[in-house]
Order: structure tokens, then C-alpha cells, then sequence
């Protein structure tokens, strides 16, 4: 086969990929960087504005209307990536087992995220209603005292609000987790178990090593939805109570559409896509660097 052949064959397949790469591009790439234009300007609604520079950049990192929900948006990205992941993990050994209902309570921990995020989230927001599910539930068992005002109060807003969250995409965590389970020579194990290794330290001396690509694939992808949150934090508080649980993508909304600052609310889009791309490629980064070692 000649050179001409080959790399002809080579080009063929990028054809294909051509309509969706302009399909993408016209409805992705287009938009996004027409939007990015608008954070350097005053823009509102009715008012294509005027350009501003990094006016809008300046006042995002001032003011305590935005970072405190950037710090927010970072502590449940960061509390809900940790606690999706070890419960994940734990979930996927334990279902990785041979007990007779493994399949069954595969299906039932994996359906949580089949279910919308909005719906999701009225119905914890159902749940931990004052006179919710919860309470009820804890006088009923004669723990009345632990009722709690569990969406009214700042900290356990945003702990309820977490607990939600990591309910729902811990199922689709573990499935990642047990196909790299799957993957794992037992031969390899067993000899482990012969040599007198105990459960841990088979764990993460010949386990652990197999499963790199799938702590790649979950960390980044926790991380992602959770600098993300929005459906949620909707259903659930609408950012309340006093912005306690406001995140940048419900910020940018309120800002962009019920404010009119179109200019304000791009430049908190800017600033969200930057911080997902950075966030994401440091931690790519370390967990391949990881997984070479």
C-alpha cells in the first residue's frame, strides 16, 4: 500500500465527521463565543451596550453578591465529588460480589439518575418540607427532637442540598466502578490473597491500579456537575435562604434574565466555563500522571 493510499484512507473518515463538527460548531461554538463577546460590554435588555473592557470581570471578584456563590459553587463541587465517589466505590465492591440480589439492587441504586434533576429535586424538597416526610417520619420513631428546618436553615440548606444531589448521580458512579471491577484479573488477586495480602491491601496494591481509567472518568465528571448545579438547587431553595445556597449558573440566570444585565451575566458564564475547564484539565492532568506511576 502506498503513502498516497494510505493517508487518502486516513482523511475518509473525517468526512463523516464533518456534518456534526458544523452542526456543533453553528450551535455550540458560534453562540458561546458571540455570548463571551457580550462580558465586555454593558449590555441589557433592549441595549446592545457599550464596551467596558474587564469592567464587568473586576466587579464579579469585588462584589460579595458573586463570590460568595463562587465559593459555595465550590465547596458542593468539591463535597460532592468526594462523597459520589467513596460511596460509589463502596457500592460497586460490595455489588461486585456474588450475593444472590446483586442484580436487583444494581437496578435500584442506578435508578435515582434516570430521574430528571428538577423532579429530583421537588421531591426532596417534598421531603424536607417542615412538616415533610422527614419530620414526620422522625416523630413517628420518637425522635422529635432531631425535626429540623432542613431547607430553612443556611448550613443544612446546603447540606440537604448535597445530600440530594449525591443521592442521585452515586448510582451512575458505581456502574463505572464496576465495569472497571469487571476488568480485573482474578488470577491476579487470588495470588495476592495466597501471598497473605488482606482485603485492604489487595485493594490498593493490585486492585486500585486497574480501576485508573474509571477514578479518571468519575472524578472529572462529579467535578464537572457539580461546579454545574443548577436544576437542584432550583427545585429545592432558588438559592435561599439569604443566597445561602446560590451557585454561578442560578447568579448568571438571575443576573442574565430576571435583572436584565446581560453583559454581568456572560462575564459569570465566562468565568464558570473558565473555572470547569481549569478545575477539570489539573485534575486530568494529576490522576493520568497518577495512573502512569
Amino acid at each position: 500500500m502506498t503513502g498516497k493510499t494510505r493517508r487518502r484512507r486516513a482523511v475518509v473518515p473525517l468526512w463523516f465527521l464533518l456534518p456534526g463538527i458544523v452542526i456543533y460548531g453553528a450551535v455550540v461554538l458560534l453562540p458561546s463565543v458571540i455570548g463571551s463577546g457580550y462580558a465586555l460590554t454593558d449590555a441589557t435588555t433592549g441595549d446592545a451596550g457599550t464596551f467596558i473592557g474587564l469592567a464587568n470581570f473586576r466587579t464579579i471578584f469585588s462584589s460579595t453578591d458573586t463570590v460568595g456563590p463562587l465559593i459555595q459553587t465550590l465547596v458542593m463541587a468539591a463535597a460532592v465529588m468526594v462523597l459520589q465517589n467513596v460511596l460509589g466505590l463502596l457500592l460497586a465492591v460490595a455489588l461486585n460480589s456474588r450475593i444472590r440480589s446483586r442484580n436487583w439492587l444494581r437496578v435500584l441504586f442506578f435508578a435515582p439518575f434516570v430521574v430528571s434533576p428538577l423532579v429530583s429535586g421537588y421531591l426532596w424538597k417534598y421531603l424536607l418540607d417542615p412538616d415533610g416526610a422527614v419530620n414526620q417520619a422522625l416523630s413517628a420513631i420518637g425522635l422529635g427532637s432531631l425535626r429540623q428546618p432542613w431547607l430553612g436553615e443556611p448550613r443544612l440548606a446546603l447540606f440537604s442540598l448535597i445530600v440530594a444531589v449525591v443521592w442521585q448521580f452515586t448510582g451512575s458512579t458505581m456502574v463505572i466502578y464496576l465495569a472497571g471491577l469487571q476488568g480485573v484479573p482474578q488470577d491476579v488477586v487470588e495470588a495476592a490473597s495466597i501471598d497473605g495480602a488482606g482485603a485492604v491491601r489487595r485493594f490498593f496494591s493490585v486492585v486500585r491500579p486497574f480501576l485508573a481509567p474509571a477514578f479518571m472518568v468519575n472524578l472529572t465528571l462529579s467535578l464537572i456537575a457539580g461546579l454545574r448545579l443548577y436544576d437542584q438547587i432550583v427545585a429545592m431553595t432558588n438559592g435561599g435562604p439569604g443566597g445561602s445556597t446560590d451557585s454561578l449558573s442560578t447568579v448568571i440566570y438571575r443576573t442574565s434574565f430576571e435583572f436584565g444585565e446581560f453583559g454581568l451575566g456572560s462575564a459569570m458564564a465566562v468565568v464558570l466555563t473558565v473555572l470547569v475547564i481549569l478545575l477539570s484539565l489539573v485534575q486530568y492532568l494529576g490522576l493520568r500522571k497518577q495512573a502512569r506511576a
